[in-house]
């Protein structure tokens, strides 16, 4: 009999990316039938208890053949001189201090004979975690959760800093970039904020891209029809890993109860007429620019369904919360005067209401999740991207594939520090009224929905890059 094979899998901060790669962990398991799966969950948030929540509510049906094993937390104390970095910088520095930790668990894996470890997947968060496999001569493969689109971007800037010796840190803002795999020209305004800081940000990113280089091989969160063009020209570079695009990954098995009534009003509203406004886990305004929101919805007339989260103390590394009273935020009488047309709540079950078909427009931050969740249920966006990689999602969704609408695109609301922009009302309500127009991109979004259906189904891309990538791994015919 054929000895059972392991997969260890490490995912990057937060259960974002532990749901993210559990569902591919469900996905790569169904494809082989000797085939298991370890997660080592690090926990760099003392006092989140939210990655023990989410496995522990998991069905047994949903985690056959997947295990959780917790690494120890490290004690690490980072320099003072290290809190001018960017926060994916510290985050980074703080997975790296638990090296120790996941080499031990990975030796114990090993020698329990009960398996043979055939590869380690490291989230495009912890790539230096390929130091364990290399040191056990194990193949290491990376789970990239973004974008191909950014995953191109990511390895030309490496070209850009090491091979042409050039500073992008000091581009110029009007300067545009010819990226492998983008059709149109990628000005320096949408480049994430990271990839613009001096302060370690670009490091750290030009870094990510040489390990990425050195892996195995690298399965996208994406898929053919959506990306196809950045996902031919990394499939073409002979000097980027086998790329496959296994998207998209969506948990689509949430428990998606109906907090303070939001799907009974969604049922009693007509059929795509409501702009659904979300910002994500760690999206909030200040009040002047919720202020600019409150006045552009109120103009348009639209029905809306609005997640106002409020802001933390600047520079906290708290999440937003919901207010207990909204109305200290909103303008006086906003309430009462769209109370017809209008809800404003604070978190959101964000699948739940893009899956249902009262919905028919999304202003979103663009993370990547968030777009392809669009997609899916084919709900147009309108743009407005906040921090991480999100600026060059909008910018590849507007521009370059033609699937959504712009609010602004250049904008940059890092996590808990306040913009020095505000958008205006008449900026916001331009976008919302195009968004909710029908006009070419609705039909674009309706037809990429289908594709990203068929996609996943079997003898689908993804279904099929899937089968590779697994039978690959299952037999090490993936060299460096």
């Amino acid at each position: 009999m054929e000895q059972p094979k392991e997969l260890v899998f490490i995912p990057g901060p937060g259960v974002g990316h532990l749901v993210s790669a559990v569902e591919i962990g469900r996905l790569i398991v169904s494809r082989h039938q000797n085939l298991s799966i370890t997660y080592l969950l690090i926990d760099i948030h003392p006092n989140d208890k939210s990655l023990d929540t989410y496995t522990q509510s998991l069905p047994s049906s949903a985690t056959s053949r997947l295990r959780f094993t917790k690494i120890q937390r490290a004690e690490t104390e980072l320099s003072p001189e290290l809190d001018s970095k960017p926060l994916a910088v510290l985050a980074i520095l703080l997975f790296d201090s638990h090296k120790p930790y996941v080499r031990e668990a990975v030796l114990e894996i090993i020698e329990s004979e009960s398996s043979q470890v055939v590869g380690i997947i490291v989230d495009m968060f912890c790539v230096n975690m390929m130091d364990v496999a290399d040191e056990f001569k194990i193949p290491s493969y990376v789970f990239f959760t973004s974008s191909a689109g950014f995953l191109a971007l990511m390895l030309q800037a490496q070209v850009i800093t090491e091979e042409f010796k050039q500073d992008i840190t000091e581009f110029d803002m009007d300067k545009e970039l010819l990226i492998p795999g983008f059709l149109k020209p990628v000005p320096a305004k949408v480049l994430p904020t990271v990839m613009l800081d001096k302060n370690g940000g670009v490091d750290m990113v030009v870094s990510t891209a040489r390990r990425i280089r050195g892996s195995n091989g690298i399965m996208v969160n994406t898929f053919l029809e959506l990306e196809t063009n950045a996902i031919k020209s990394l499939s073409s570079d002979d000097k980027i890993p086998p790329v496959f695009p296994v998207g998209p990954v969506i948990s689509l098995e949430q428990n998606l109860g109906d907090n303070g009534g939001i799907l009974r009003w969604l049922d009693n509203q007509p059929a795509s007429s409501v702009v659904f406004l979300c910002f994500g886990s760690l999206g909030s305004f200040n009040r002047e620019q919720v202020k600019e929101i409150a006045v552009a919805l109120e103009r348009t007339g639209y029905r809306f369904l609005w997640s106002l989260r409020k802001r933390p103390k600047e520079g906290s590394v708290e999440s937003p919360s919901d207010y207990e009273n909204l109305e200290e935020v909103l303008p006086q009488g906003f309430l009462e005067r769209t109370s017809g047309v209008g809800k404003v709540i604070g978190w959101a079950p964000q699948l739940a209401v893009l899956s249902h078909p009262a919905v028919g427009g999304f202003v979103s931050h663009c993370g990547w999740n968030s777009t392809l969740e669009s997609l899916w249920f084919g709900v147009p966006m309108a743009t407005w991207p906040m921090y991480a990689e999100q600026q060059i999602n909008a910018f590849e969704m507007v521009v370059e594939l033609g699937m959504a609408v712009d609010i602004k695109m250049d904008y940059r609301n890092e996590v808990n520090i306040d913009s020095n922009v505000i958008v205006t009302c008449e900026d916001i309500e331009r976008g919302i009224r195009q968004l909710m127009n029908e006009n070419e991109i609705r039909k674009k979004v309706k037809d990429m929905k289908e594709k990203s259906h068929k996609a996943l189904m079997k003898g689908g891309s993804s279904h099929d890059f899937l089968g590779r990538m697994v039978d690959g791994i299952v037999h090490n015919s993936f060299s460096r």
